[in-house]
C-alpha cells in the first residue's frame, strides 16, 4: 500500500477530490490517503493558508495529489501553489495537453507537452512597492535553474518518445534574462542530438498555437510564459476543466489540475473532476501503478464517449453522476 497526501483544497476542491479518490480506490490501486486541508478555510484557525503540517506530510509521503486552492487577486496571501513549489523545490511544472474523446474543440490533433520552469522568473513574486504610484517586480533567471529545466524537458522527450523540444523566450527584447535561458537551452541541447530542436519567441508561439497546434510537441519555457501558455493550450483541448498538471522535484512531486477553485459553484455538485482525475492518472504512472492508471484512463474515455459529461463540457451530469459512470466503466 502506498500512502499519498491528498490536499483537498477549497471551493470545489473537496467535491472533486472525493470523487477522484473514490475512482482511484475502485481501480484497485491500493492507496492510503492522508487528507490535508489548506487554503482560505484554515487561515482563521491556523493563521496561514499553507500550514507546516501540509509540507511535512508531502515530505514524508513524497507524493501528493492536490485539488485547487483559492488565490486572492491583488491582495491577501500569496499563492499556495507558489509556496509549495518553493518549499519543496518542485522545479518542473509538467502540463500535457491532448484531445480527449468526444470533447468538442476547434482542433482535433493537439498532442503537446508544456514544461515550465517553476522556481524563478517574474512569477516568483519578488516585488516591492516603491511609492503609491510605482511598483517594481524583479525577473530572476539563473543558468542552474534554466539548464535543469531544459534537461528535464529533453529527458522527458527521450523517455516518452517525443520528437522535438522547442524553447520559448522573448530573448530579442530581454537579451540578458531570456537570453540566458536560451543559451542554457542551447548548451543542454547538445547532449540530445536525437531530439529535434527549435527556438521560438513567445508572441509568435501564441499566434501559431491557435492556428496550427499540431506543429508543436514539447515546449520548455520560463515560469511566467509557461503559466500563460499552458492555459492557452488548455483552451485548445476543451478548457481548464480537462487540463492536468504536475509539479516535480528531485524528492517530491505534487499532481494537480490547472483550473481554479470555482467558488461560484461550490457545494452544488456541478464541478467537473476530469482534470484532477487526469492528474491522478499521471500520479499513478509516476509511482509505477500503470495498470490502474490505464484502467482509469480507459474508463474515463469510455464515459466521455457515452456522452456522460458535466455542464462545462456541454452535458448535464452532476459530479457524482460522472464519478459513478467512470467507476461503472472500470474493467
Amino acid at each position: 500500500m502506498k500512502t499519498i497526501t491528498m490536499i483537498n483544497g477549497d471551493g470545489i476542491g473537496p467535491e472533486i477530490s472525493d470523487a477522484v479518490m473514490k475512482i482511484i480506490d475502485a481501480s484497485g490501486a491500493d492507496i492510503e490517503w492522508e487528507i490535508q486541508t489548506a487554503g482560505e478555510g484554515v487561515i482563521e484557525t491556523e493563521g496561514t493558508p499553507l500550514p507546516e503540517r501540509v509540507i511535512s506530510s508531502i515530505k514524508k509521503n513524497k507524493i501528493a495529489l492536490k485539488a485547487p486552492v483559492t488565490t486572492p487577486i491583488g491582495k491577501g496571501f500569496r499563492s499556495v501553489n507558489v509556496q509549495l513549489r518553493k518549499s519543496l523545490d518542485l522545479y518542473a511544472n509538467l502540463r500535457p495537453c491532448k484531445n480527449l474523446p468526444s470533447v468538442k474543440t476547434r482542433f482535433d490533433n493537439v498532442d503537446l507537452v508544456i514544461v515550465r520552469e517553476n522556481t524563478e522568473d517574474l512569477y516568483a513574486g519578488i516585488e516591492r512597492k516603491v511609492s503609491e504610484d510605482r511598483a517594481e517586480s524583479i525577473k530572476v533567471i539563473t543558468r542552474s535553474a534554466s539548464e535543469r529545466i531544459c534537461r528535464f524537458a529533453f529527458d522527458y522527450a527521450v523517455k516518452n518518445n517525443r520528437r522535438e523540444v522547442c524553447v520559448v523566450t522573448k530573448a530579442n527584447i530581454m537579451k540578458f534574462s531570456d537570453g540566458l535561458f536560451l543559451d542554457s537551452y542551447r548548451t543542454v541541447a547538445k547532449d540530445y542530438p536525437e531530439i529535434a530542436q527549435r527556438e521560438i519567441l513567445v508572441d509568435n508561439l501564441c499566434m501559431q498555437l491557435v492556428q496550427n497546434p499540431e506543429k508543436f510537441d514539447v515546449l520548455v519555457l520560463p515560469n511566467l510564459y509557461g503559466d500563460i501558455v499552458s492555459d492557452l493550450a488548455a483552451g485548445l483541448i476543451g478548457g481548464l476543466g480537462v487540463a492536468q498538471g504536475a509539479n516535480i522535484g528531485v524528492e517530491c512531486a505534487v499532481f494537480e489540475p490547472v483550473h481554479g477553485s470555482a467558488p461560484d459553484i461550490k457545494g452544488q455538485n456541478k464541478a467537473n473532476p476530469t482534470a484532477l482525475l487526469l492528474s491522478g492518472i499521471e500520479m499513478l504512472r509516476y509511482i509505477d501503478k500503470c495498470d490502474c492508471a490505464d484502467k482509469i484512463e480507459s474508463a474515463l474515455f469510455e464515459t466521455l464517449r457515452s456522452d456522460v459529461k458535466t455542464a462545462d463540457l456541454g452535458g448535464s451530469a452532476t459530479t457524482t453522476e460522472f464519478r459513478d459512470a467512470v467507476i461503472k466503466n472500470l474493467v
